[in-house]
């Protein structure tokens, strides 16, 4: 499709919207969704597609990413350009990233400069705002983030130095969040816990990847998330649980919401489908992450709670190392941490949630899209097949059965955790606010066609 064609109207597929599954035909008029119904007529400048054997699914909002990430000690190798591209051909239409604040920068400078940094994306994007060098006295800078479109806000309860915020910190923020209607998101392991873990094991001797999980054990996760639970009943405030790898992990947030508590949490396919058992294979370098791998038997029982509705949503927590950045040196203290993971949401979490387990699809549209929409602040722009919404759609074929490597990805990593993995399904196109950007295998979006939406919590 050329910029000039502004209609398209989908056939005959399975359109998922919200809560239901439907066959009928969607039709899309400029960046938006003009209609949804059965035997809809084209319109005579209409481009018609057939997704007839294909499920129709508004575009994946994938809400936990870290694209050309600036660490301070590492820097991935991908760009705003490739991040998005890897995006967009596994159905994604929609990130939120980071704008980290740097010591001595203020937070507006700091979402002015990952704006500048994001110019080349090729989907649309947010960003949270990840909060390093805020003392007292200066909260009141927290106020001008829902001006900005960027009402939610990162903490570390680990990372010392880079990241990490104390208890004091985390519960004068939480109470600045609560007055401004802030949402912050928390990454937990409990940082004396884990650092007492890495020096006992680098006095061992024990510094090899094979070793990373005992490094980060679940105890300082799920420690953490209950202490900034409590600190965010304390304070008045939402709070959102990052990365969850462990069942005990969602049970907490699940707990506290059950009592009253406006908490939610997410997890990620690496703790549904992989398990600690990676760091005796050949190479446990692949693996290397925070939080770490779990005990077998975690990603089963995480699925049980992704069934129950006890998980807000499926991330990725995407981080585009290259495989000569993570096998530099076989020791997990000099090995930067994360994963690539945005082309592989969708296809993953389609085979093993919906194909092998039962998942609904419209339960898998409520993680991939709705949730994190709503939670965020983007529903009902985003998120859900809705006329009047952005035309975010991704058509995906669950017939074809295939095999995930790295040299079929659009990443810069060179590698992917789930090499080899057999899966149900792929995309067949991705249509972000009317435009086809991905088609039968062949990008077809345009370098800085991506706006950032502002959102409004």
């Amino acid at each position: 499709m050329t910029e000039m064609d502004d209609t398209l109207l989908i056939q005959g597929g399975t359109l998922v919207i919200p809560d239901e599954s439907i066959e009928g035909d969607l039709l899309v008029r400029g960046e938006k969704i003009q209609a949804i119904g059965k035997d809809l007529a084209a319109p005579g400048d209409a481009t018609v597609i057939d997704a007839v054997g294909c499920y129709v699914l508004p575009g994946v909002i994938d809400a936990h990413t870290h694209i050309q990430l600036d660490t301070g000690v590492y820097q991935t190798s991908d760009d705003w350009f490739t991040g998005t591209r890897a995006a967009a051909c596994g159905g994604v239409t929609t990130v939120l990233d980071f704008a980290t604040q740097f010591p001595g920068q203020s937070i507006e400078a700091a979402v002015e400069a990952r704006l500048i940094e994001a110019q080349d994306a090729v989907i649309d994007y947010g960003l949270h705002v990840m909060v390093t060098d805020l003392p007292p006295g200066r909260e009141g800078e927290l106020a001008r983030l829902p001006a900005l479109g960027t009402p939610s806000l990162k903490l570390y309860t680990t990372y010392r130095p880079n990241y990490y915020a104390d208890d004091a910190t985390i519960l004068r923020l939480m109470e600045t969040c609560a007055q401004h209607g802030i949402l912050p998101l928390i990454h937990c392991e409990n940082d004396a816990i884990v650092t007492a873990q890495t020096e006992a094991l680098v006095a061992a001797g024990d510094t090899g990847w094979r070793h990373h999980g005992r490094s980060r054990p679940a105890l300082s996760e799920q420690e953490a998330i209950r202490r900034v639970l409590f600190l965010a009943e304390v304070a008045g405030s939402r709070i959102h649980i990052c990365h969850c790898s462990t069942t005990l992990s969602v049970a907490l947030v699940a707990k506290a919401r059950d009592g009253g508590q406006r908490a939610t949490c997410e997890t990620c396919p690496q703790y549904l489908l992989l398990d600690h058992t990676a760091y005796e294979d050949a190479e446990p370098w692949r693996y290397i992450l925070q939080p770490p791998l779990r005990p077998p038997g975690e990603p089963n029982r995480l699925w049980s709670l992704v069934e129950s509705n006890a998980v807000d949503m499926i991330v990725t927590d995407h981080c585009d190392y290259t495989r000569e950045q993570k096998t530099a040196q076989d020791d997990f203290t000099r090995t930067p941490g994360g994963l690539p993971g945005l082309e592989t949401l969708l296809t993953l979490s389609f085979t093993y949630g919906v194909a092998q387990r039962g998942l609904t699809l419209p339960q898998l549209v409520t993680l991939l899209s709705a949730n994190p929409a709503r939670l965020w602040g983007m529903w009902p722009r985003k998120g859900g097949l809705i006329p009047g919404a952005d035309a975010d759609v991704v058509i995906y074929d669950p017939r074809p059965k295939g095999t995930i490597t790295a040299q079929a990805l659009h990443h810069q990593a060179g590698y992917t955790p789930y090499e080899g993995w057999r899966v149900h399904g792929q995309v067949k196109t991705t249509i972000a606010r009317g435009e086809i950007i991905y088609d039968g295998g062949n990008f077809t979006g345009r370098r800085g066609r991506g706006q950032f939406i502002k959102r409004s919590i």
